[in-house]
């Protein structure tokens, strides 16, 4: 942990969610998987209301609801009823078991519950089994993210499989993004000539259009076919470079062969530029006109709000790979960060961050492993002229009586989360006007003359 600068042991109003949140929301990223947590009924209850109240969308968890006996005597009796009772109820593609602390902190061995189901219902003739991914994401360890990525491997791991070598097929493995945000990352592969297997991909799953009946597993996501293809692929290309554990590029390197580059998440000119040259590298081709149009507008934008954000001070917080891109973003446009923190405990957030070209401005003081008391602490003595992050820290940005910049997940405050665009060239434009226009709007409502023209 870097600079804790807290003896508190106690988490208060952590910086985090949970890590099977996490793994929720990857499994629902593979087509008609659902997701199923091996615990109590609570978890899925706050895990359900937590990602509906950000996208806006209904999302169906299952549970294998722990009582007071399978929290003494194990949990395998409750993981079978459950199993069943999905497998014929929903007709998944696949399921996702993601473990929570109850069930961890017992010792369920799920993987050896899982072979057996297998075997119990091999000859029933009713029950057709689809693939069993499990990931354990104790929320006693990691954050939410972790529990993303911990999934994301599972489901590699489970459904990828070898064979010739396509290449026009490149893995695109995405941290925790909007549904925009994915739409965009498939578009600007497929304008390379490239075919991306976007793993996990909720795009349409978690913002979709309106239905006219209720689906217990709504459309979309990748589908189960594409990423058994994983293994075949040209490259893999993982957004964000903080996760220390087991990762899907990682995974796919290992048993295939699969060349892996890890880059930054693409928010930012330089980030995005690298994004585009491993996209060059891959598919052969240059840079399509439209995406080198969108650089040149990004850039000329730089140019024409210098005056109004050049010096101003942030704090960022949120996910470790947003914090990074985040700030490298900021010292591209002149704002320093002079604080930034996360929930997470990757161990390579300041790492990150020193590596950050920061001009003549000083690095920003890095807390991982941070809540918002700590955060609090800290901010109160670094005179900072914004906040950016997501909607958890408003109430620090009050106490500071500085706006707050809406990225990243959770957004429960706000309206438009699934279409906020981060990424690329086209996304960081969208950032950008919106920072700017965050402190024109309070250095106008503050103003005295009230003024109507900049």
């Amino acid at each position: 942990m870097t600079d804790q600068g807290s003896s508190f042991v106690a988490t208060r109003n952590a910086c985090k969610m949970c890590t099977p949140l996490g793994a929720c929301l990857a499994f629902s990223g593979v087509e008609g998987c659902l997701p199923f947590l091996h615990g109590s009924q609570g978890c899925s209850t706050y895990i359900r209301r937590y990602l509906i109240s950000h996208f806006r969308e209904p999302m169906d968890i299952a549970s294998s609801n722990f009582d007071e006996q399978s929290a003494i005597f194990g949990g395998q009796n409750n993981l079978s009823i459950g199993l069943r009772h999905v497998l014929e109820s929903y007709r998944p593609k696949a399921v996702g078991i993601a473990t929570t602390c109850l069930s961890e902190t017992i010792g369920d061995d799920v993987s050896m519950f899982l072979n057996e189901f297998r075997s119990e219902q091999a000859g029933n003739a009713d029950v057709s089994i689809p693939p069993l991914i499990h990931a354990s994401t104790p929320s006693y360890h990691g954050s939410h993210f972790d529990g993303y990525t911990e999934a994301v491997a599972a489901i590699v791991d489970t459904l990828a499989e070898g064979g010739k070598r396509q290449a026009d097929l490149v893995n695109i493995l995405p941290g925790i993004v909007s549904p925009a945000d994915l739409r965009h990352l498939r578009e600007i592969v497929s304008d390379f000539g490239l075919t991306p297997v976007l793993t996990p991909d909720y795009s349409e799953r978690l913002d979709g259009p309106p239905w006219q009946q209720y689906q217990r597993i709504p459309d979309g996501g990748t589908p189960i076919d594409m990423i058994r293809r994983c293994g075949t692929a040209a490259a893999s290309i993982q957004l964000g470079d903080t996760p220390t554990g087991r990762t899907a590029a990682g995974i796919l390197a290992d048993k295939f062969d699969v060349p892996a580059m890890v880059l930054p998440m693409p928010i930012g000119v330089r980030a995005s530029d690298q994004w585009f040259a491993a996209l060059e590298k891959v598919s052969g081709r240059p840079t399509p006109k439209q995406h080198a149009d969108e650089r040149g507008r990004l850039v000329d934008s730089y140019i024409d709000a210098h005056k109004y954000i050049f010096g101003k001070r942030a704090i960022v917080f949120g996910d470790e790979d947003f914090v990074v891109s985040t700030v490298g973003f900021l010292a591209e446009i002149g704002i320093q960060t002079v604080l930034c923190g996360s929930g997470g405990q990757s161990g390579t957030l300041k790492e990150s961050i020193d590596r950050i070209e920061m001009g003549p401005s000083e690095p920003p003081r890095v807390i991982e492993g941070v809540d918002f008391e700590d955060l609090t602490e800290a901010a109160d003595d670094v005179h900072a002229d914004l906040m950016i992050g997501h909607s958890k820290g408003y109430k620090l940005a009050r106490h500071l009586g500085i706006p707050l910049v809406r990225i990243g997940l959770p957004v429960h405050d706000r309206f438009g989360a699934s279409r906020m665009l981060h990424v690329g060239y086209r996304g960081t434009q969208q950032l950008f006007d919106r920072i700017v226009n965050t402190l024109l709007e309070q250095r106008q409502d503050i103003s005295e003359m009230g003024y109507t023209y900049l």
